[in-house]
Parts: structure tokens; C-alpha cells; sequence
């Protein structure tokens, strides 16, 4: 276990301005009393991941004030405002010059998907040309492991909101699926209506 959790860095896009939401960042949205960007840190690190990478946007400085990140590498996305693509970007290109060899990326905004749920895609790592994927019901979902070997072709065809979806959607025969949907649920927190699933 120990190779995995120093070759598999948790990446946690957060930079989200929460356009639906009124215009309130996913990262500052509070869950169980504590900012959700936190929630999603601690997630990464009970499921093995001791390197995480945050990418914040949406008021980043506010985010930082009132989150505690200790120990996690901050990284700035300042073209958030175009998309998730752009965040993913950034957050591949933070883990240079690391002994990272595969990222493990994250939402924010999917509370319902916990450290087992994410130690089960962890666990698929097997070196940097792995790619595996949480699966809900047989359908893709996240969290997803990236080894190195895909950055480029996943930062080349990351675009607007579309993050990995075109370069996985092109290698999907290389996926390695696992099933979560009997101890996460994968819902976004994308509207008003959504936030009764927070406590």
C-alpha cells in the first residue's frame, strides 16, 4: 500500500464558482459544520491519498481563509470561469517534478462518494499507464485515476467543461471500471435543489 499512496496523488478540483447556486463557490458550500472543499481533503486522505493537490477559482482567497488545507498543495486555476477543463489542466500540470505516477481526480461537489468508494479505485492502480474509473450501476463516474502515461492526451483534449469525458470516452476498451454504487451515490451539487443532500 505504501508505493500506491506515494505514487497516486489525490487531485481535487474546487474551483467552481457555482453559477446555479447563485453564484456561491461549491468549495465554501458548508457540510457537517465545515467547508465542503474540506470534507472532500479529508475523503481523499482517509482513502490513502497523502499527496492532494487542491485547484480553487472561485474566490480562492476566501476558500483559503476559511478552509483548512494544511498540508495540501494549493493550486490556482485563474481561468476557472471557462470550466472544468482548465482546472484539470492545471491540476495534472501541479504534479510535476513529483514522485507522483498516477492522479487520482475528485469532484468537490459529490459528498455522497466517500474514502471507500475511492480506496476501490485507488486500489486499480497498477502503474502509470493505468486508467479506472468508479462506476455507479455500470456507469462511469468519479472519482478517476489517471496514470501518468494519459496526462497529456487527457490535457490536450480538455476543454470548457468536458474535462477527461473525450479522452476517456476515446480509450473507454483501457478503463478498468470499478463498481461503487453499493456504498457511494454519486449525485452533484450543481442547484438549490441539491442541497438537501447536505448536512
Amino acid at each position: 500500500m505504501t508505493d500506491r499512496t506515494e505514487q497516486v496523488a489525490g487531485v481535487l478540483l474546487a474551483a467552481g464558482g457555482g453559477r446555479r447556486l447563485g453564484g456561491r463557490p461549491k468549495a465554501l458550500l458548508e457540510h457537517r459544520g465545515r467547508p465542503l472543499v474540506e470534507h472532500a481533503v479529508a475523503v481523499l486522505r482517509a482513502a490513502g491519498c497523502t499527496r492532494v493537490h487542491v485547484v480553487l477559482g472561485a474566490r480562492a482567497d476566501a476558500v483559503r481563509e476559511r478552509a483548512e488545507l494544511t498540508g495540501c498543495v494549493l493550486v490556482d486555476n485563474p481561468g476557472w470561469e471557462r470550466g472544468m477543463g482548465g482546472s484539470l489542466r492545471a491540476g495534472l500540470a501541479s504534479l510535476a517534478g513529483t514522485p507522483a505516477r498516477a492522479a487520482l481526480v475528485s469532484l468537490v461537489d459529490q459528498p455522497g462518494i466517500g474514502p471507500e468508494a475511492v480506496a476501490r479505485v485507488l486500489a486499480g492502480y497498477t502503474d502509470e499507464t493505468s486508467l479506472v474509473a468508479a462506476a455507479f450501476d455500470g456507469v462511469r463516474g468519479h472519482p478517476v485515476l489517471l496514470g501518468a502515461a494519459h496526462w497529456a492526451g487527457v490535457a490536450a483534449t480538455a476543454t470548457g467543461d468536458q474535462g477527461a469525458r473525450a479522452y476517456l470516452r476515446e480509450h473507454a476498451g483501457e478503463i478498468r471500471l470499478v463498481e461503487c454504487g453499493d456504498i457511494a451515490r454519486a449525485y452533484d451539487i450543481d442547484t438549490e435543489a441539491d442541497l438537501v443532500h447536505l448536512e
